[in-house]
């Protein structure tokens, strides 16, 4: 066993981030913002779904669902032929996101149960990973991000759409990003690419607060 390896499976590296999310109740306060009314004007979910490259017949993986916001506005673009992948690794997020999907009769959308290692997402089955304000989560990011690589098709994309770790990123404290987020962009392309991804391209999502960051696999 490599030491590299060793720090992958200790480390847990987004405590002050993962705070809320430890109970029942925080995990409905989160839910709580993430459907919140204004949401929509600020993240442009329908914009950010269609800058995707998003095809019929894809397999898109919403990595780290919540209770589903982006699963309307990937649904449709996949189409009949293609498959939204809804994981999370909350079962009281994934039964609301359910309940959603139900509710707006999204008949391509599969759900998957991941913990904080391991997204249970099968080898070489999406085209498509999206991780929307979720990267900043992740406990174990080296052996996310090989997980995620491994479940990668040949061509595939993993897009992260993640906070900068600046004053004022974030609604709220002006300092809440310098607190809530692990790494800034710079910082997080370098450690992507260091688990065998490379930049594709990369844009701002919301003017000095969030940026689209595309990686292929090397």
């Amino acid at each position: 066993m490599t030491w590299v390896w060793v720090l992958a499976v200790i480390a847990q590296v987004a405590g002050p981030a993962n705070s809320g999310y430890k109970t029942t109740e925080g995990r409905a306060q989160v839910a709580s913002v993430l459907t919140a009314p204004g949401r929509d004007a600020r993240q442009k979910p329908a914009e950010l779904a269609a800058a995707l490259g998003i095809k019929h017949g894809m397999t898109v993986v919403d990595l780290g669902t919540g209770v589903g916001y982006m699963l309307p506005y990937l649904s449709p673009l996949v189409g009949n032929g293609g498959i939204v992948v809804a994981e999370d690794i909350h079962q009281d997020f994934l039964d609301q996101a359910r309940a959603l999907v139900e509710k707006d009769k999204l008949a391509n959308v599969r759900f998957v149960l991941g913990t904080e290692q391991d997204p249970n997402l099968p080898a070489r089955s999406a085209d498509l990973i999206l991780v929307l304000d979720a990267y900043h989560h992740f406990d174990y990011p080296e052996r996310m991000l090989a997980k995620l690589g491994a479940a990668l098709r040949p061509g595939g994309r993993l897009a992260l759409v993640e906070y900068y770790k600046r004053r004022g990123a974030m609604e709220g404290d002006p300092d809440r990003a310098l607190k809530h987020i692990r790494l800034d962009l710079d910082d997080v392309v370098k450690e992507v690419e260091a688990s065998g991804f490379r930049l594709i391209s990369q844009k701002e999502q919301i003017p000095r607060s969030q940026y689209v960051a595309i990686f292929g696999k090397k």
